[in-house]
């Protein structure tokens, strides 16, 4: 199990011209790839084919205490959706084939601060 402490970002949609024109959901999704395979290189955490994958959003700045007392740990319903999350993490983690990877589970929730949580999904 590994948890890496940055926002989630889901995978954008992407065309030939972003290799060169640098829109700030490219550049922002790159950098969360980045992050991912540089955690989990330096705690020697490699994607295995059967994973749980958490999504932990952070509440934002403007809510209220009561509401962010009241949705700590809540289902998280609102964009994005949960789908690219997903393509996001196995396309950064296995960047030349996820194929091999055959069962994924995945929440998203509310939290304090942004994180992802992976962890292998025994049989």
């Amino acid at each position: 199990m590994i948890d890496i402490y940055t926002d989630p970002v889901a995978k954008p949609r992407m065309t030939q011209r972003d290799r060169w024109e640098q829109r700030t959901c490219v550049v922002r999704y790159r950098q969360y790839c980045d992050k991912l395979r540089a955690d989990c290189e330096h705690h020697g955490w490699t994607l295995p084919d059967s994973v749980a994958m958490t999504f932990v959003i952070a509440m934002p700045v403007s809510w209220s205490k009561k509401k962010r007392r009241e949705m700590l740990g809540c289902h998280h319903s609102c964009k994005p959706d949960i789908d690219n999350l997903i393509k996001g993490v196995l396309d950064a983690l296995r960047p030349d084939d996820d194929s091999g990877v055959w069962r994924v589970s995945a929440v998203k929730r509310w939290g304090k601060c942004g994180c992802v949580i992976l962890q292998d999904w025994h049989v």
